[in-house]
């Protein structure tokens, strides 16, 4: 903000970079939870070893919750003087 980047466009950058990191990690999530419910197959009686509703599911709540925990951060970090972060390094 300080060499003149809006408001809006860094709680755009920090959401932009939390949304990534959290994708990332509800794929790789996904495909270990697959591949350890495809392994554990013979030890489950009666269900299915996995189930896409459950599985989009919890991605969701965990997309959601990531997302909102970082929300607070870059609202925060949009809303700093440029003059005072400056003055504080």
């Amino acid at each position: 903000m300080a060499l003149g980047a809006q408001r809006e466009s860094v709680l755009q950058l920090i959401m932009k970079e939390a949304g990534g990191l959290a994708a990332a990690g509800i794929v790789v999530g996904l495909v270990c939870a697959v591949g350890a419910a495809t392994l554990m197959r013979a030890l489950l009686f009666g269900v299915q070893s996995w189930d896409v509703a459950t599985l989009a599911g919890v991605a969701a709540v965990l997309a959601i919750s990531a997302m909102s925990a970082s929300y607070l951060p870059a609202r925060r970090a949009a809303s700093v003087n440029p003059i005072e972060a400056l003055r504080y390094e």
